[in-house]
């Protein structure tokens, strides 16, 4: 058998209100801008062509549209595990406005209150890599930017606050996939915004 090992493509969903203005959206249900919903589309033009063994989405209107608009919302499966990040009280708000009352916050590293720890998360993300190291070929993954952050982490056997060091924009997509043999996980593609380009 010298068949390559597996890819897991990951897809942040498009903008939504939120992003663009850079507050903290973690479980609020918020839609995709009509610039989300071109990119979403845009996405699916990169990913149509590939084969998936599986394809898993966040529940969350944001990802689960962007999926759809891709093309694969007859064949996704929800998995809550895929939720973004809980901010708790800092669900809304923009870095700064939490500075301003923590100045030295640093969400990979401290979480929220009210909200999620990294290692909370890191868990999910470690549920999510079980789920998908099961499945036998290529598996496709939407969701949100700062889980996706700590499923590169936790993929790689790192921390999951080593999440803070992979920018991901939003109607990305990533590769995670492997060295030579399963032992040995890496990073294939981080970030890419190619299909966003064409127009």
């Amino acid at each position: 058998m010298n068949e390559s090992p597996p890819t897991v493509y990951i897809a942040r969903h498009g903008e939504t209100a939120w992003s663009l203005s850079g507050q903290h959206t973690g479980l609020t249900d918020l839609p995709l801008t009509e610039n989300g919903v071109r990119n979403a589309r845009r996405l699916g033009n990169v990913l149509r062509w590939r084969l998936f063994a599986k394809v898993f989405t966040s529940p969350l209107q944001r990802a689960r549209r962007t999926c759809e608009l891709a093309g694969f919302g007859a064949e996704a499966e929800v998995d809550r595990d895929l939720l973004e990040w809980n901010y708790g009280e800092y669900e809304g708000l923009g870095t700064a406005e939490i500075r301003a009352k923590r100045p030295d916050w640093q969400l990979f590293r401290d979480g929220c209150p009210g909200g999620e720890s990294p290692d909370e998360v890191g868990t999910r993300a470690d549920r999510v890599l079980n789920r998908v190291r099961a499945v036998e070929g290529d598996v496709l993954i939407f969701s949100s930017g700062h889980f996706l952050r700590v499923l590169a982490a936790r993929w790689l056997g790192l921390e999951p606050r080593a999440g803070k060091y992979f920018l991901l924009d939003t109607a990305s997509l990533s590769a995670l996939g492997y060295e030579h043999d399963l032992t040995q996980p890496a990073i294939k593609f981080w970030n890419d915004l190619h299909h966003l380009m064409h127009h």
